[in-house]
């Protein structure tokens, strides 16, 4: 019997194991969805930097958060010796669970940090240089970003028991409306503010300047690819098999169809809203991905495919915010409401499964942007004024490609044919 019981044990284990390491796989192949994205987006010669930038910043990424980001966030470094980190040996003081069971929790969590770069790449697209960006990147994952994380998933320093306290619940982000998307677009606005606006994007007067998509096909995959990487971002979001829901599928498949729809009419069937009113729809409900009705997740989607549209359009032409992918819009904004919408469409009284307030989800919310917005500032300033942060107008004018990396996109093609 007792045999069977350890067996029963050590498949319970095995399997949130494989169960997280897939989600953390779903959720890296998410990030071919931001380079493409990005690819399809720029002109042709900042093509290769933007692939390239999305694999460097993975890398120093997980670099940067392996060192001190999960430290800073769980109180967990992976300083010990390998038996102790698969669960073969115990550590006294220390739980790293059987069967490796913390190294794919790190590898799962490292993905949704490592979004926070790829966020700010598609806003300082076609002009950042490439060094000052990498380390901004080391910053971010390995401070920045794991301490609001740490605040709101991991409850350091007592500010989700005083949300407790104060304001009727914890604050509730159950997959990181606002721990990843916002804050990654509240640090990109910060970034794509200092930089500055593209050479030629507006006239002397202030009319905006079209520089249209390189390619449409590209930008429809990168949407496709993080589309289907998101499930893994949402359900495996819960760290184990007993903690899985189908409701956040669903609500997450109903939010991201609000999206689409909304971004279709808002933004008249442009190929561009469209595709990233589908993420709109899913950056918005995953704070409340597992506690909201469907019908519910819909109208949130919907809400976030509009509020994309509209204010990807006032960011270019009102505001004159040279936001190349609209990544303040679409994850600053549009997760900033998802954090709030949780609080609304959570609520048992409209169908949801209740453990939230309005007055929490709404002070958490608009404190990470708060913070993101103030870090986002403060890390791109100081990089700025130190080493610069943007290419020369003659390098912009090769393009990133060739001014970064030595290469275009299309290489063959480049060299005169005999």
């Amino acid at each position: 019997m007792e045999a069977m019981d350890s067996a029963g044990a050590g498949l319970g284990a095995g399997g949130d194991v494989f169960f997280i390491l897939m989600g953390a796989i779903l959720v890296f192949a998410m990030h071919s969805g931001f380079a493409f994205l990005e690819v399809g987006t720029v002109r042709h010669k900042n093509q290769v930097n933007a692939l390239v930038k999305i694999l460097a910043d993975f890398a120093v990424s997980t670099v940067a958060y392996f060192l001190v980001g999960y430290m800073v966030a769980y109180g967990t470094t992976f300083f010990v010796n390998a038996a102790v980190l698969s669960g073969a040996e115990t550590l006294e003081g220390a739980e790293y669970g059987p069967q490796g069971l913390s190294l794919v929790k790190f590898f799962f969590l490292l993905t949704f940090a490592a979004a926070i770069p790829a966020i700010i790449s598609g806003g300082i697209a076609e002009r950042a240089r490439f060094w000052p960006q990498a380390m901004a990147t080391a910053i971010v994952v390995g401070l920045v970003y794991p301490f609001f994380e740490g605040l709101v998933w991991n409850g350091n320093h007592g500010i989700q028991a005083w949300f407790e306290t104060a304001l009727g619940a914890p604050f509730h982000d159950f997959a990181g409306s606002v721990v990843v998307h916002a804050v990654g677009g509240w640090l990109a606005l910060g970034a794509v503010i200092l930089l500055g606006r593209r050479a030629g994007r507006y006239t002397k007067d202030g009319r905006l300047v079209g520089f249209p998509p390189s390619s449409i096909p590209w930008l429809a995959l990168g949407s496709w690819l993080l589309c289907i990487g998101w499930f893994g971002f949402n359900v495996v979001s819960a760290q184990s098999l007993e903690g899985i829901s189908g409701l956040v599928a669903m609500n997450s498949l109903l939010a991201m169809a609000g999206g689409i729809i909304a971004a279709l009419v808002a933004g008249r069937n442009d190929p561009g809203f469209i595709h990233n009113g589908a993420l709109a729809g899913l950056v918005a409900v995953c704070a409340g991905s597992d506690i909201m009705h469907p019908a519910g997740s819909f109208v949130v989607g919907a809400v976030a495919g509009a509020l994309f549209v509209v204010m990807f359009e006032a960011c270019q032409q009102r505001f004159k915010i040279d936001d190349v992918l609209g990544v303040w819009p679409l994850h600053g904004l549009c997760g900033l409401w998802g954090g709030i919408a949780a609080g609304i469409f959570g609520l048992t009284e409209l169908g949801g499964l209740g453990g939230v307030t309005f007055a929490s989800q709404l002070v958490g919310s608009l404190g990470g942007a708060l913070y993101a917005g103030i870090a986002g500032f403060a890390v791109y300033g100081l990089l700025k004024v130190s080493i610069g942060i943007r290419l020369d107008l003659e390098d912009e004018h090769r393009g990133a490609d060739l001014a970064i990396h030595g290469i275009g996109a299309n290489p063959e093609a480049d060299v005169p044919q005999r």
